[in-house]
Parts: structure tokens; sequence; C-alpha cells
């Protein structure tokens, strides 16, 4: 693991890492922020994953997530959102291959050898940052658009490892929408049932653990009614008893002038999990 930018910020330090993964085959960046307090003490974790075209720079250098994470001592953690390099498949558009992992564990050819985000995020990445930084084993994580898909799902496909999870414009039912439906056939093959695995709307009903769903959601979206949907998962919560906050912002799109407005409120939410001991 090596560390190729190093900058401070609100007292702490911003700084990316890159290292070889053995899950994706290749090589990956994360971002870290490590806010003053972590000089002296260990400090919990929240996880950041970003959406369809980004990076692990999208989130550290447009949402302002560092001053809250510096408020509440807490350590920010930003993976790439896909597998890099001349040897990972790619394909045309900007919601298929590089940039677009969707984090799932793909099945199919020729994907299936580095596309593999999920294990990624849910094992290889926390094994890295709690073997090489100040963290204890409290975690959260939270997301954008894929990401807020990604967050939801392994959240809820793993009881007991996250004391709170929330998404900003989150993909709540990607086998319902085009977005999920052609990256899920493309890495996953043709069956549906498959699917599900990763659609946190399907996921929901049977969650052993109900861990509450903190969601925001611009009303001013351009992808609300045909990609995100978000009432799609607030129903199935409701049948399946699972609380879900969702909050609808007038006005409000689907960029980070959106994030920055509202990620202060998110952090603080995650710190009051995080340091409930």
């Amino acid at each position: 693991m090596q560390r190729i930018e190093h900058r401070a910020c609100f007292g702490g330090w911003q700084d990316v890492y890159e290292h070889g993964s053995n899950t994706l085959g290749c090589d990956m960046r994360f971002a870290v922020y490590l806010p003053p307090q972590a000089e002296d003490r260990r400090l919990p974790v929240l996880y950041w994953l970003s959406g369809l075209t980004c990076n692990e720079q999208n989130f550290i250098t447009k949402a302002g997530a560092q001053r809250y994470a510096a408020e509440h001592g807490v350590i920010l953690v930003a993976p790439d959102t896909s597998p890099r390099g001349d040897d990972v498949p790619d394909a045309d558009g900007y919601d298929l291959g590089k940039d677009a992992g969707f984090y799932v564990n793909a099945t199919t050819l020729p994907w299936a050898r580095h596309y593999r985000m999920y294990d990624y995020v849910v094992d290889e990445l926390p094994a890295l940052v709690e073997a090489g930084f100040p963290v204890t084993d409290a975690r959260a994580i939270s997301g954008h658009s894929m990401g807020g898909h990604g967050a939801l799902v392994i959240a809820l496909r793993n009881p007991g490892r996250y004391r709170s999870v929330s998404a900003f414009a989150p993909i709540v039912a990607p086998t319902q929408v085009p977005w999920g439906e052609k990256a899920f056939a493309t890495y996953l093959g043709p069956d549906r049932d498959a699917w599900k695995a990763y659609d946190a709307t399907a996921l929901v009903a049977s969650a052993q653990e109900k861990l509450p769903l903190l969601i925001d959601q611009g009303d001013a979206d351009e992808f609300l009614d045909g990609q995100l949907r978000p009432w799609l998962l607030q129903e199935a919560a409701e049948r399946a008893g699972h609380p879900v906050y969702l909050r609808m912002q007038p006005g409000y799109d689907h960029s980070y002038y959106f994030i920055a407005s509202f990620i202060g409120e998110h952090v603080a939410h995650h710190a009051r999990a995080l340091h409930a001991d």
C-alpha cells in the first residue's frame, strides 16, 4: 500500500492510497480522511461509495464531508467505484464497465475475474483499513446513486457489520430500472432471480437486522422517475416493518450540490451510532 496524496484538511489529513487488490486483480485507489483526533486515539469509520462515472476523488473534493468528520471524530474511507487497468474489460457508455462496477460480484465472462466490488468493499478494503489505520471496529456505510444502492445492499446483507447506513438518491430497485437491468444482465447473466441478491427492495423483506435506512432524495432529480424510484423501497420496507426515513428534498437534483447540502446531517447521523458505546 502506497500513499500517493497527502493534504492538510480541517486539522487532519486527506490522503489517497494505491494498492494491489487480490479480489479485483488490479491496482486500486482509495481515499482516507484522518481527522485531528486520529493522532492520539482510534476512531470509527464511515465508508462512502460513489456513483456512476466517479472514482475516489469525487466525494473528497466535492462533498465537504471532512469538516463534519473532524467535528465528530470519524474517519472517512472512499474507495474507487470499479476495477481499473488495461487488463480490465470495459464497455461503451457511462453506465457499464469501468466507472460502473455496481458493487456486485460478477459471475459472467469476461467480467467475473475483475468485477467483484461487493467482496472488495465488504472484505478486502476493511481488512486493509483496519490493519493500517487507527480505527475501531465500529463501521458505518453511505453512498450516492449507484453507491447508495451499494451501501443499502451491503448493510442489508451483512447484519451486525455496520452501525448505521444512509444513502443519497440511491438506485433502490435495480432489478426494475434500466441502469440496473443493463448492468445485472451483463455482470450476472439472464437469471433475474439471481439479481435479487443485489436489490435493496427485495432484500429488505427478509433482512435479519432492521437497521434504519436514512435516504435523502431531491424531488428535482432528473433520474427520479426513470432510475431511482425510492418509493419502491419505502413501500417494501413498510410491508416488512423495516424502519426507513425517506426525506424528499424540494428543488434538489442529482448533483454534488445536493450531497454537500445534507452531508453534515448524514455524518452526524452516523456519528451518533458510531459513538454509541
